[in-house]
């Protein structure tokens, strides 16, 4: 979760892992800069993704685009404002949680190395 990120990013492991072919990335949009201090970033593409938040009682599903890059990193990927806006969610960085509204109530996403809090 990254509230400060104008991008959701996915890194190109993560599509590997998926088994998304590089070829269903659409052309990415211009270089952006805070991912690498000091250096600008291409992204290798875009793509479009189908996303379920919550469980089989309550789960909500959203198409969200992702830029993918080439970069290194722990994460499978990272989720910023445009994730936010279009789930009207609340990101929560103490407990590295994300609070939205479903159908039946409040869904909340913990990260897998969430301590239990909130």
């Amino acid at each position: 979760m990254d509230g400060g990120s104008s991008l959701n990013i996915l890194y190109a492991d993560t599509l590997n892992r998926m088994g998304i072919s590089r070829k269903d990335l659409r052309p990415g949009r211009a270089p952006f800069f805070g991912i690498i201090p000091g250096t600008q970033a291409t992204p290798l593409g875009s793509i479009r993704l189908l996303f379920t938040f919550g469980d089989l009682a309550n789960f909500w599903k959203e198409v969200l685009d992702f830029e993918v890059v080439n970069f290194a990193s722990p994460y499978h990927g990272l989720l910023g404002q445009p994730c936010y806006a279009k789930l009207m969610a609340v990101p929560h960085y103490r407990c590295l949680k994300l609070k939205m509204l479903g159908p039946w109530g409040v869904i909340m996403v913990a990260s897998s190395t969430a301590e239990v809090c909130c």
